[in-house]
């Protein structure tokens, strides 16, 4: 094969690759992950609070142990039942659909009574991208708190 029928092959097969690499759909990026539910458990020695996520970027959480809670953007108070709260903030995560629907079909607050210390749980706000959720505990005790995927979760233990 001559020399300009090889550079005229390898400039189709250029041409058509480059066609192709155009025409692929561009990778989906993952957007905030939406809680669909919220389950509480009485284990032995913890309680423990799971928020189901659907699909979307694995969230990071974090959390802090406060004299009350407020909800985020307004600044008010939450009033929930419990002695002494914990404060969890889930980001990306959003509780709506793009709709502006939500995605958690639960109550905004609830009590636990099954429960040892934990009392009850709130959705405390959805704002920027990162959910708040409170709990309302009886004593102020270790929390252990970390994430599962596939599917997303985030875990909230509370010790007795």
């Amino acid at each position: 094969m001559s020399r300009p029928v090889r550079r005229a092959l390898l400039a189709v097969a250029l041409l058509i690759a480059g066609t192709l690499a155009a025409a692929a759909p561009a990778e989906a990026v993952a957007g905030p992950a939406a809680l669909s539910n919220i389950r509480t458990g009485n284990n032995p020695g913890f309680d423990r609070v799971v928020l189901d996520l659907g699909a979307g970027s694995v969230p990071t959480v974090r959390y802090q142990l406060t004299d009350e809670l407020t909800f985020d953007a307004s600044g008010e108070i939450v009033w929930l039942t419990g002695q002494y709260f914990i404060n969890v903030v889930v980001s990306p995560a959003t509780y709506y659909d793009a709709s502006g629907h939500f995605t958690y079909p639960g109550p905004q607050k609830f009590r636990t009574r099954n429960l040892a210390n934990v009392m009850a749980v709130a959705l405390t706000g959805d704002f920027e991208g990162q959910i708040g959720v409170g709990l309302g505990v009886r004593t102020r005790t270790a929390v252990n708190v970390f994430t599962l995927t596939a599917p997303n979760r985030v875990v909230i233990d509370i010790a007795h």
